[in-house]
């Protein structure tokens, strides 16, 4: 596989097939297949046997991504807008300044406390159980030290489709099988997860609001189905993102304390800038004691530099909340409306970002491509939910919303609404 003589989707031989070819017992290529299947390379399917995964472990899917030449504009990466992100410098600086008179050195708390009570208030106010504040290096840090203290090698986890790619990655990548739950407008769908708790799945991961890709926000409604869900299945893991926070006008409906075990992770890379890793998690005591523990003995703690310069940046108001989350709303929304009178069906109620499915996305993202816009083909979000494309509104301005609704008309043509997830 790693040669590229085992292509994606190439079925395996079967394992006495292969055990006599070699001349080894079964028992040996069997383990081998287990191996491999616990490390995310290959998939089993029953009957139908063994096959190298559509998309292996080691092969990120941010790789799969579209160039943009020089003259297209890009609505492909996801980045958040450049000019609604705050100036560091100040922050930094005073954070330095802390620094000098205050030396952070090995054994101090690995978390600003200042920091971690307003992050606390924040969770409080909207509705998050109370618990442990810790910080992490991002939010996919946060969720991979939360998996990595409940589950092992094998153990299910049902995941949003279309979802987060990088999320997409790192289940299988660390050994776990992914189940796709199928989402709309108002997050994932309750008899989906119903279903995938049922059949064994051991966590659940949940996005809040601005879902990526499809912009999807947890409604009330969904989440009093999804908290009878749970109800039913007490000791799954569940893992929700909250990584709108200050970028999104809606508020979460968190699902946090329904099962034994939860961890409710909030980044500030959308709102503050992307090379700011760093988020605040929350948890059930035994989940946040087995990341903090497991934390320690690897990276330490996350700067307290940055952790500084983050608070500054929080007591300061760098980020006007209201103002950034409505500007980001004009521009869904605007592109949105253009392509519903172009006969174009979209999803966004949240976020940057939105989804529009469509019959062919290779070929919608080249026409798209050709005609001067670079956005995001599905595959690299969706496992079994039909194709799409992303489009990243975050740096539209308004006199782009009318000639990008134009191309991709042209690119997908017009058509019934359709329902994703």
């Amino acid at each position: 596989m790693a040669a590229g003589r085992l292509a994606p989707g190439q079925p395996l031989p079967p394992m006495r097939e292969l055990a006599a070819e070699l001349g080894v017992n079964p028992n040996t290529v069997a383990a081998a297949y287990r191996t491999l299947r616990e490390r995310g390379v290959i998939e089993t399917a029953g009957r139908r046997g063994s096959r190298v995964r559509p998309k292996p472990a080691t092969t990120g899917r941010e790789f799969v991504r579209v160039e943009v030449p020089r003259g297209v504009r890009d609505a492909a990466r996801g980045n958040p807008d450049p000019a609604l992100l705050p100036p560091l410098a100040g922050a930094f600086a005073a954070a330095a300044a802390q620094g000098d008179a205050e030396p952070v050195l090995y054994g101090a708390d690995p978390v600003e406390p200042e920091l971690a009570r307003l992050a606390r208030a924040d969770l409080d106010a909207d509705g998050v159980p109370d618990g442990t504040v810790t910080v992490t290096s991002g939010a996919l840090d946060a969720i991979e030290r939360v998996l990595v203290a409940h589950l092992r090698p094998g153990d299910a986890v049902a995941v949003e489709d279309p979802g987060w790619r990088s999320l997409l990655d790192l289940v299988p990548a660390l050994g776990l099988r992914t189940v796709p739950v199928g989402v709309d407008d108002e997050g994932p769908l309750d008899d989906d997860v119903r279903r995938a708790l049922a059949a064994g799945a051991r966590a659940l991961i949940v996005t809040c609001r601005a879902q990526n890709p499809t912009g999807a926000a947890v409604s009330a409604r969904r989440a009093r189905a999804l908290r009878a869900v749970l109800r039913e299945h007490p000791g799954t893991l569940l893992v929700e993102d909250d990584h709108g926070h200050r970028i999104v006008d809606l508020a979460p409906n968190p699902l946090a304390g329904t099962t034994r075990h939860w961890a409710f992770v909030r980044s500030v890379a959308k709102a503050y800038g992307p090379d700011l890793r760093l988020a605040v998690l929350t948890g059930d005591a035994v989940t946040l004691d087995r990341v903090r523990g497991r934390q320690r003995l690897a990276p330490g703690w996350v700067s307290r530099l940055l952790q500084r310069a983050v608070l500054r940046l929080w007591l300061d108001g760098a980020v006007d909340a209201t103002a950034v989350a409505a500007a980001y709303g004009r521009r869904r929304d605007a592109l949105i409306g253009a392509l519903a009178e172009r006969g174009i069906a979209a999803h966004g109620v949240s976020g940057m970002n939105v989804w529009v499915p469509v019959p062919d996305e290779t070929g919608a993202v080249a026409r798209l491509l050709h005609a001067g816009w670079a956005v995001a083909p599905g595959a690299v979000f969706r496992m079994s939910a039909p194709p799409g494309i992303r489009i990243t509104v975050s740096t539209l301005r308004p006199e782009d919303t009318g000639p990008l609704a134009d191309a991709v008309a042209a690119a997908v043509g017009s058509g019934p609404a359709r329902h994703y997830g």
